[in-house]
């Protein structure tokens, strides 16, 4: 216990790495979900079909090998070509390799988790707001866009939920995230079951913190939903009341 102690605010730094880590690849799968999302639902034959090879290869591949070859091949690559134009050896942040490998295999995730939930807001209330004269900003912000939102979030937070466990393995590049750390000092003291039991426990803390705060955002995204359907069940005939009431 004493060697814990002693390696305790190394791995509290380490664990706020990996914290780090999984939100900024999420903002990141998000953006590329979001964009992936519209290619789909209101690109040209083109956008879907390039958003369909993304999200073909961005869950197929597993993240340890993309991982691999963001942060090798890539530091190869970009040097080869710094190389050709007399420009000094580059090396890639190991943070910012794993940001952009988790990013880009869990943005064609969100992709399908945001096509779904844009295809399962009624048509008629588009419909009801454009009658109304609203401008398409505000029926995004005030009618479908809280609807998709509402569709979204239990299978965004069960991709959050999945990232989060992906980034122990960017710890296989080097970085000193909590996963690393452990290992490191679980190396040093001969002791790696201590300190991988500590990694769990993070892990599990995480993920607790985490179903609290999507279980209060899906309760905050739902809330009115039942006095707003008024026993419609979402139908498209109840949509129309609805955008009528957003506008006034």
């Amino acid at each position: 216990m004493s060697k814990l102690l002693e390696y305790l605010p190394l791995l509290m730094g380490g664990a706020l790495t990996t914290v780090a880590l999984a939100v900024c690849s999420a903002l990141l799968a998000t953006t590329l979900g979001l964009l992936g999302a519209w290619g789909k639902v209101a690109g040209n034959a083109l956008g879907r079909g390039a958003v369909r090879v993304y999200t073909t290869l961005g869950r197929g591949i597993p993240d340890l090998v993309l991982i691999l070859l963001v942060y090798f091949g890539g530091q190869r690559l970009i040097n080869d070509v710094g190389e050709g134009l007399g420009l000094p050896f580059i090396e890639i942040s190991k943070f910012w390799a794993g940001v952009a490998a988790i990013g880009v295999l869990y943005g064609a995730y969100l992709t399908e988790t945001f096509r779904g939930a844009w295809i399962a807001v009624p048509r008629g209330q588009s419909e009801a707001a454009r009658a109304l004269g609203m401008p398409l900003r505000g029926e995004f912000l005030r009618v479908t866009g809280p609807q998709a939102l509402r569709h979204a979030l239990p299978g965004y937070g069960n991709v959050w939920l999945v990232l989060v466990k992906s980034t122990a393995v960017v710890s296989v590049i080097g970085l000193d995230d909590l996963v690393g750390l452990a290992d490191k000092a679980g190396k040093s003291t001969r002791e790696p079951f201590l300190f991988f039991v500590v990694v769990l426990l993070v892990y599990l803390a995480i993920t607790a913190v985490s179903d609290k705060l999507l279980a209060w955002a899906e309760r905050w995204a739902n809330t009115g939903q039942d006095a707003g359907r008024g026993g419609g069940g979402g139908r498209d005939d109840g949509g129309k009341p609805r955008a009528a009431e957003a506008t006034a």
